[in-house]
Parts: C-alpha cells; sequence; structure tokens
C-alpha cells in the first residue's frame, strides 16, 4: 500500500506509463531468438530432453531481458515467442532439428557458453559468434578414434556378459562392430533411412557371426558363443537411441515429443530386430547353427571386479565414440564402472533383473548427478554413459532366436522382459538425477557459506544457483 501510494504522489510530476521500461526494438528480439534456437537445436540434436531445452531457453532469453518469452518444443522442431507487451506486436520464432548426432564436445561447450550468458558475462555479439564457432568446429577426436571405440565397447560388454574366459571372443565382437561402424558410415552417407540401417547392421552382425563361426575361421577352442558376440553388437547398435530423453519427456509433461521419439526408438528397435531375424532365418536355411544361446553368468563375488571394469570400460568407450572431452570420460568411466558394480551387488543380493536395473540407474543417475555438475558437465552424458552397459541386448538377441529358430512365442515374453528392463534403466536414472538436485543445491550454499561472502563490483554481476 505504501509503494502504491508512493506511485501515485510521482503520477503528479510525471505519468506511471512513463516509468515502464520500453519495449525491445526488433532486431535486438531477433537476435536473442535466434540465440536461443539455436542453442535449443543444439540440445535437441545432442539428445538432450524437451524440459531442458525449454528451460535453458527461457534463461537465456530472461538473461537477455526477454522474460515474458514461450517455448515450444515438439521433437521435430522448437518455437519460441516473445510477447512485448500490450504496445507492440509479439515476435515468433521456428527452427527445425533435421540433424542428430552424439557429440557431446559440443553440448558441453553449448553449457558453458549458457552459463556465461547467464552470469551476464558475454552480450548479443559474442555469444552469435561462439555459437557460430560451435558449430563449426569439427569433432575432436578422427572417425577412426569412434570406430576403435565402438568396437572397444563391444569387447568390454562381451566380458561383462560372458566372463574372463572370453577375450577371443571379445575381440572377435570388437571387429565385426567395428566393420558394421564402417559400413553404417557409407550408408549414412547415401542418406539411407536409419531404419534400414539399423536392419543392414543387424544383419550384417548376426551373419558375419554365424558365418565366421561354422567355418571355423575363428581360431577359440571349445565352443564359441555367437549370442555373445550378437547381444555386444546389438548393445552397440541400440546405444544411439534416446530412451532416457524419451522417458525424461514423458515424466515432465511433454507427451508430444515423447510420442515422437518413442516412435523413434520403435522404428530403430523394429529395423534392428527385422536385421537380426532375417540373419537368423537365412542361417537356418542354409543349414547353419547359430549355436546355443549363452547364459548370463552365475552370481559370484568373484566376478564383481571383472564386471565393474568391464561396466567402466564399456561406458568409457561410449562416450569417447560420442566425442567426448577427456574430463567426460573419466566421468563415464567411474559411473559405468559404478553402476555395473551396483547391478552385480543387486543380484547377488537376488534381487530379479527388472529392478536391480532400476535401483542400479538410480545409482548412476544420483552420482553422475553430483559429479557433473561440480565439474561443469550436463548430467546427460554421465546419464546415458553409464546405461549403456546394462541395456539388454542379450535378452533381446534371446527373444528373436526363440521366435525366428525355435519357433517358440515364450520369445514374446522374453522381449517384452528386455523392454521392461530397458525402461527400469531409463526411468532410474530420471529419478536418480531428480534426488541429486535437492543435495546439490544444499551442497553449493555450504560451499558458498563455507568461502565466506564477497562484495560484488558495482559492473560484476551477482551469481546465481546453475539449479
Amino acid at each position: 500500500m505504501r509503494l502504491f501510494r508512493r506511485v501515485r504522489r510521482g503520477s503528479a510530476a510525471e505519468p506511471v506509463t512513463a516509468m515502464m521500461p520500453l519495449p525491445p526494438d526488433d532486431k535486438t528480439v531477433h537476435r536473442v531468438l535466434d540465440i536461443a534456437l539455436r542453442i535449443g537445436e543444439l540440445q535437441m540434436a545432442a539428445g538432450a530432453g524437451a524440459a531442458d531445452v525449454t528451460a535453458t531457453m527461457l534463461e537465456v532469453a530472461a538473461a537477455f531481458e526477454l522474460s515474458h518469452c514461450e517455448v515450444d518444443v515438439i521433437f521435430t522442431s522448437i518455437t519460441i515467442a516473445c510477447h512485448r507487451g500490450p504496445e507492440a506486436a509479439p515476435v515468433a520464432s521456428i527452427r527445425v532439428v533435421r540433424a542428430r548426432s552424439l557429440d557431446y564436445t559440443r553440448l558441453i561447450n553449448v553449457e558453458r557458453l549458457v552459463y556465461d550468458i547467464t552470469q551476464g558475462k558475454i552480450g548479443h555479439e559474442e555469444a552469435m559468434d561462439r555459437l557460430a564457432e560451435i558449430d563449426r568446429t569439427p569433432h575432436p577426436y578422427p572417425r577412426w578414434v569412434a570406430t576403435a571405440a565402438w568396437g572397444g565397447m563391444a569387447a568390454f560388454i562381451t566380458l561383462l556378459i560372458g566372463g574372463k574366459d572370453l577375450w577371443p571372443m571379445a575381440i572377435f565382437a570388437a571387429a565385426i562392430t567395428m566393420v558394421v561402424d564402417r559400413f553404417g558410415r557409407q550408408l549414412n552417407k547415401r542418406a539411407l533411412p536409419f531404419f534400414f540401417q539399423q536392419a543392414v547392421g543387424g544383419a550384417l552382425a548376426t551373419g558375419a557371426a554365424i558365418a565366421v563361426v561354422e567355418r571355423g575361421w575363428l581360431p577359440i577352442p571349445g565352443q564359441p558363443r555367437i549370442s555373445l558376440v550378437v547381444a555386444a553388437a546389438i548393445t552397440v547398435l541400440l546405444s544411439g537411441l534416446t530412451v532416457v530423453a524419451t522417458v525424461q519427456d514423458a515424466i515432465s509433461g511433454y507427451n508430444v515429443t515423447a510420442a515422437g521419439r518413442t516412435v523413434e526408438v520403435f522404428l530403430l528397435t523394429a529395423g534392428l530386430i527385422t536385421g537380426v531375424t532375417f540373419a537368423l532365418r537365412v542361417a537356418h536355411w542354409v543349414g547353419m547353427a547359430a549355436g546355443p544361446i549363452a547364459e548370463p553368468l552365475p552370481p559370484s563375488a568373484l566376478d564383481l571386479p571383472l564386471q565393474t571394469v568391464a561396466g567402466a570400460g564399456a561406458a568409457g568407450c561410449f562416450a569417447m565414440a560420442s566425442y567426448a572431452p577427456w574430463r567426460a570420460l573419466l566421468v563415464s568411466f567411474g559411473v559405468g564402472g559404478l553402476g555395473a558394480a551396483s547391478f552385480k551387488a543387486l543380484t547377488l543380493a537376488e534381487l530379479e533383473p527388472i529392478s536391480a536395473s532400476a535401483l542400479a540407474a538410480m545409482v548412476i543417475g544420483f552420482v553422475g548427478g553430483l559429479i557433473s555438475r561440480q565439474l561443469k558437465l550436463p548430467p546427460l552424458i554421465a546419464a546415458v554413459s553409464g546405461l549403456m552397459p546394462l541395456f539388454p541386448g542379450l535378452g533381446i538377441y534371446r527373444g528373436l532366436y526363440e521366435l525366428a529358430v525355435l519357433r517358440d512365442y515364450q520369445g514374446l515374453g522374453t522381449l517384452m522382459v528386455a523392454a521392461a528392463i530397458a525402461v527400469a534403466l531409463a526411468s532410474g536414472v530420471v529419478f536418480g538425477e531428480y534426488l541429486a538436485q535437492p543435495v546439490r543445491t544444499r551442497l553449493g550454499r555450504l560451499e558458498r557459506r563455507l568461502s565466506g561472502p564477497r562484495m560484488a563490483g558495482p559492473m560484476e554481476p551477482v551469481a546465481r544457483e546453475l539449479d
């Protein structure tokens, strides 16, 4: 009431409307909206959730004094609108997300740019220059390094699900995965739809494994377990799917975006299933045996060190294949090992796979969320990398083998269990990140309290919390 009276007293000398800030000009609005849209596009292309993209774009617009904005994300396009008051026309802009690629270095650079913008360290011009530089910057590693990393991921997954006596099979799985990656690279250059790329990759990995083992070209004593090689290849081919972002969007209420991501995940998985099933049927017709399905390792505390190292190696290789910088590689390595060890310990406690997967994913999301923010890294990197070793590649292959070769409809149940494990992993890591947020905020407050108060300079903006 007192403030209202002061305003009324001042109205005799100066109208109240004259004290209101003028709406920003068209040039400033278009520039800020373009910056926010390009940042959102880079995040969506890297697999970020719609909630994160929306919040980031609103923060960027607010940092440039456009506080009355609305953002709409629908998986393939991003729209942002700015309301400039009753006396100026609103401005809306849209950007289509056409290409999606895993480049975690670019995602980290975008995160740093957003931090500098929200802290008031840079203006419009510098933000646009840095965005252009991020967009032009090539991958930090050569393409052959990423191919070798995909092969390393397949090798570690083979050891993770098969045990310490399968080093020759692990090397064989790495070789097949690298061939599939290079072949898929050539198909991608010819703009073949991803559904067919997944089908070709699944058929090539399965067919090559069966043919090489049947011909005796693989000098492995005893009975080679083809299913382990194919399961590792399936896990690698599934690694690019945005399962975590899909579940996050559904939980956050972005149903349209979640539906679009769900259709994409379903089609790409269907393409992989088509390729694997086709290769199994052809091998059966020509008289080649796919071999017995490898059983999961029985729970044993002696295998825990190997499982931890294999999970860490698989997560680190995935991060390297996704062009993550060295600091993110170390985080992915640690979180992957922690997730694999947690899952193994839960199975030792005789917990069934779905619940064990969900709890292990919660550990990954919680620890990854805490470490990532301390190191100024997007939590998405630790979450996705840590989950990769736990994806049910062997369960998917088992279900397909039962359906295509054994003609046993029990394979449908096996595939449903594999799908439930994937959903449990994604939802568990999202819930783990949610639990990490209040802890992260309290740690930040404690750190600032211990460091003591500091007076801001006249031209220095007051730092706000990242959370």
